[in-house]
Parts: C-alpha cells; sequence; structure tokens
C-alpha cells in the first residue's frame, strides 16, 4: 500500500480531465496527481481520422451497454467510451462543435449555473482553440487544441452541402460563429491531417513539468472521505492498491457514466440506492447519476453510383500516406458534412443536425460493407427524453445500469421523424441525387412514417454525446454548484460532461474542454 500525497488529484485524463490536470500544473507551487485507468495514447489507429470506429470493441473501449431500449425494438445500444490518455478526444470523430448560444444561456437561466452564460463561456473556447483558418470575435488561433479544415474531403460530401442549398439550407463555412443553422463542411481537432486529442494539446506537454505527475493504469475504486470531506483515492496500479492524499482538493473527471458511478461508490448519491447496494451514506445526493440526456442518431442509408466509398480505400497505402503525410482519404475523419436545422418553425434554435458519411455507416461503423454507400444521419439535438445511471454492484469494476429512455418524450421522436422527412428531400435534389442509385434503408424511395420508425429501431443508436448526471446548477436535483463544487462536499468538484445541465446542441467535445479550461480557473481563483 503506497501512500502520497499531492495538492490536486485529477480523476480521469479526458477531455475536460487533461485539460485541469495541464492549467493547474501551469503553476509550479502545486503538485498535480493524473489518474487514467486506461493505457498511453499510443496506438497509431488513435491517430488514424478515418479509424475511429476501429477501435470500438477492442481493449481501447470500455464496452458499456444500455438497458434493452423499448423505442430500438428492445435492443441494447452500445456506447463505446475509450479508456486510455486523451479520453474520448482519443476515440471520437473530432468534430468542432460547441453548441447554441442558446444552451448556455439555459445553463445559466433556467439552471442557475451564474457564470455560464454564452458570452461567458466563450472566452474559454476561444482560449482553448487554435483554428487554421478561422480568427476574430468568435474564435481563438493560438490555443493548444488544433483546428482545421480537413485535408481530405469526398465528393458526396460536397454534393451534399449544394444539395441542402438547394433544398433551403443556408450555406455555413462555420457552425461555431454568429449563427449556428446551415449546411457545411465539419472542422476537426486535427492537426496536418492527424488526430489531434486533449492529450496531444494538453497532456503530453504539460508532462514534461515536474510538478505534474501523470499515472496510466491506474484504475480509480473511490473516493476516500472523512465525514463530509473528500480527503484521497484509493487505486489499483499493478495489482497494487495505492491511496493518494489530497492537500487542496480533488477533480473527478472521469466522465459522465463513470463520475456518478465514482460518486455513488464514495457514499454521494441517492441514499436509499446507496443502501441497497450496502454502501455507508456519506451525503445524500439524489441528483448523482439522474438527469441523464444523450443525443440519438440514426442513419438513411442509400447505394451510391459513378462515385467511391470511403471504405474501398482502406489499403496499405492510404494507411502509410495518411500516418506519415496526414494526407489522403483516411485523412478523413469519416463524418466530414452535416447541418442544423429545426424540426418545425416555432423553435428558435436547432433541434436537429445532419452528419453525413461518403460510405454505409451502421451499428458504430462495425460492418463491412458489401457495396458502395453513402449515410445521412439525422442526429436530435435538442432532447427532451432524460435517462439516468445506477448501480448494479458496490464493486467499482461492475459496468453501471445505463438507461438512457430513448425517444420516451414523444416530441423527440416527431423531431427525429421530421429529420428523416428533411434528408429524404435534400438527397432527392440537386447534385447528390445524381450518385444515388437506390435506398438501402428504409430501402422505399417513397417512404412512410413507419418506414422512419422501422430504421430508427434497427439502426437507432448514440452518437457519443451523455451528459448532466452530475448537473451543475441551483435548482432541485443539481450535483455541482456553479463552482462545480459537489454540493454537500468540501474538498470535491466534478468537472467534464456530466455537469451539462442540458446537452448541447451538438458534438460535445468542444464543450467539455471548455469545462475544464473554465475549471482551471476556477480553481485556480479559490486558492
Amino acid at each position: 500500500m503506497g501512500d502520497d500525497s499531492y495538492d490536486y488529484i485529477v480523476i480521469g485524463s479526458g477531455s475536460a480531465g487533461g485539460v485541469v490536470a495541464a492549467r493547474l500544473s501551469e503553476d509550479p507551487s502545486v503538485s498535480v496527481l493524473l489518474l487514467e485507468a486506461g493505457p498511453d495514447d499510443d496506438d497509431d489507429m488513435i491517430h488514424l481520422p478515418a479509424g475511429f470506429s476501429a477501435l470500438f470493441k477492442t481493449k481501447w473501449d470500455w464496452g458499456y451497454q444500455t438497458t434493452p431500449q423499448k423505442q430500438l425494438g428492445g435492443r441494447r445500444a452500445d456506447w463505446p467510451r475509450m479508456k486510455a490518455l486523451g479520453g474520448c478526444s482519443s476515440m471520437n470523430a473530432m468534430i468542432y462543435i460547441r453548441g447554441n448560444r442558446a444552451d448556455y444561456d439555459e445553463w445559466r437561466d433556467a439552471y442557475g449555473a451564474t457564470g455560464w452564460g454564452y458570452d461567458d463561456v466563450l472566452p474559454y473556447f476561444k482560449k482553448s482553440e487554435g483554428n487554421t483558418r478561422l480568427d476574430g470575435e468568435f474564435h481563438g488561433s493560438d490555443g493548444p487544441l488544433h483546428v482545421e479544415d480537413r485535408r481530405y474531403t469526398h465528393e458526396l460530401s460536397h454534393a451534399f452541402v449544394e444539395s441542402a442549398v438547394s433544398a433551403g439550407f443556408k450555406r455555413t463555412e462555420d457552425f461555431n460563429g454568429a449563427e449556428q443553422e446551415g449546411a457545411g463542411l465539419y472542422q476537426v481537432t486535427c492537426k496536418k491531417g492527424r488526430r489531434w486529442s486533449v492529450a496531444d494539446a494538453y497532456i503530453h506537454p504539460a508532462a514534461k513539468r515536474t510538478n505534474l505527475t501523470v499515472l496510466t493504469e491506474a484504475f480509480v475504486a473511490r473516493i476516500e472521505m472523512e465525514g463530509t470531506r473528500a480527503t484521497g483515492v484509493t487505486y489499483r496500479r499493478g495489482g497494487v492498491t495505492h491511496t493518494a492524499r489530497t492537500n487542496a482538493e480533488i477533480v473527478l473527471s472521469a466522465g459522465a457514466i463513470a463520475s456518478p458511478q465514482m460518486l455513488m461508490l464514495s457514499g454521494i448519491g441517492p441514499g436509499a440506492h446507496l443502501r441497497e447496494h450496502g454502501i455507508d451514506v456519506r451525503v445524500d445526493l439524489p441528483g448523482v447519476g439522474q438527469n441523464m440526456q444523450d443525443h440519438p442518431i440514426a442513419g438513411a442509408l442509400f447505394y451510391t453510383k459513378d462515385t467511391t466509398d470511403l471504405a474501398e480505400f482502406l489499403s496499405l497505402g492510404n494507411v502509410v500516406k495518411a500516418q506519415a503525410a496526414g494526407r489522403g482519404p483516411l485523412s478523413s475523419n469519416v463524418a466530414e458534412a452535416g447541418g442544423f436545422f429545426t424540426s418545425r418553425d416555432d423553435l428558435t434554435a436547432p433541434d436537429l443536425q445532419f452528419h453525413v458519411l461518403p460510405a454505409g455507416f451502421y451499428d458504430n461503423g462495425l460492418h463491412e460493407p458489401v457495396r458502395r454507400g453513402l449515410t445521412v444521419a439525422s442526429t436530435l439535438v435538442r432532447v427532451e427524453s432524460k435517462g439516468y445511471i445506477k448501480l448494479r454492484s458496490a464493486d467499482p469494476t461492475w459496468h453501471p445500469e445505463i438507461e438512457p429512455n430513448y425517444y420516451d418524450d414523444g416530441v423527440d421522436l416527431d423531431a427525429m421523424l421530421e429529420g428523416f422527412r428533411r434528408l429524404f428531400e435534400v438527397v432527392s435534389q440537386g447534385p447528390l441525387a445524381k450518385y444515388i442509385a437506390e435506398p438501402w434503408e428504409p430501402a422505399t424511395r417513397n417512404p412512410t412514417t413507419d418506414d422512419f420508425i422501422g430504421t430508427i429501431k434497427r439502426l437507432g443508436q448514440t452518437v457519443y454525446h451523455p451528459v448532466a448526471t452530475c448537473a451543475m446548477g441551483t435548482v432541485e436535483g443539481s450535483v455541482v454548484g456553479p463552482d462545480l463544487k459537489v454540493h454537500g462536499v468540501e474538498g470535491l468538484r466534478v468537472a467534464d460532461a456530466s455537469v451539462m445541465p442540458r446537452v448541447p446542441r451538438g458534438n460535445t467535445n468542444a464543450p467539455a474542454i471548455m469545462v475544464g479550461e473554465k475549471a482551471a480557473d476556477l480553481i485556480k481563483e479559490s486558492r
């Protein structure tokens, strides 16, 4: 049993935790311990943009599954989450989207997350961002997170944008500027055609500092408590159990699944639920694990003609070209283009997003297509259905129960169906139409509502954006305050996607990095 002492202990090296550890260690007078359950991010496939789905269901994936989902035909949905330095920023599709101004103003106004309105968080987005094309009022050009236009874009992605414009979408060159709505090509968190994760941007440069200790393959079992104060963490590494003590604070950044699980295992959570598992209740906090939201996605698939397919470019030569020079089709992030739009005229901000992939991509991309294809996926980004995370055991190695309750609220299904209708409108006109040989899923040129529902049941899945299980605010059910301190607990903050009280409209990696940047400043201010 080892026992060491640090000023700050950060649990989890993902999109927020890696940022927190790196920023805190900028002060040479403080000592920081960063604990990561997975290994180093040293696999070539991690850095190959088109290879992200090849990491699913491997040693790099925690391999979570949901409960059987009523609206997905009783299927359990796979939830890939990265188990390595950089967390899900080392496994995601690298799309750089921040969400909508309305999201952050709602955090502030509806949930009491003072200091988290759009004008408050924009400086942190800009601080993190090193954008190679965009700057000015909305963008940063010298931050550590490299953001660029892809070096490779398939002709089908360009054709989608043109067809969307002919179908009434505004063309946009920037989804993160003054307006989010419109159709365009996504920017990506890559550097010279290779993935640029939080590990690349923050952790590896900071690890050269003597005051930052980074331990990989360190599995945290629980947070140690003295009364209602967090005093340290117990973790296993190399078959040995260690306890690290904190002189200042612990920052829990294990993500929307593992952060609430860790709180509950440590006696912080819904009292009755903890007692069911024989866990001593330190702080009865009913909101832990509740309020979970995720963006559901379902793709319409089309067989194509007179064009190529990303899948056919998977060759040794293209792998070498992408890895050595950041060039060629495998420098694609696969989900190259898309758009944001509203399902109803009375909405003031988008509730739907398209993800466009020049290949047949379904079931998390785990199936090799047998014909050339195109996927245009409808994604619900304004979610009314809420789920939860609960313990299945007091053993920290057991996965928790994950219940997203997809489409539990009928408003969500209505919006998703409108997304499919708009999708077919776009695909059937403009330059894209000439590439469509025939519909693949649903397999009809004139799909009905029932056809769309059938596709959602067969192919509906996560788009990897769970949030809100340790929701921030001052309203009933919140878990942390606007300062990210856990209610009723001293010396413990949460900083990751779990603190977002409402899921932002869009991909959640950039918002999680923003949370890490702001968390680090909040901690520094309190010293």
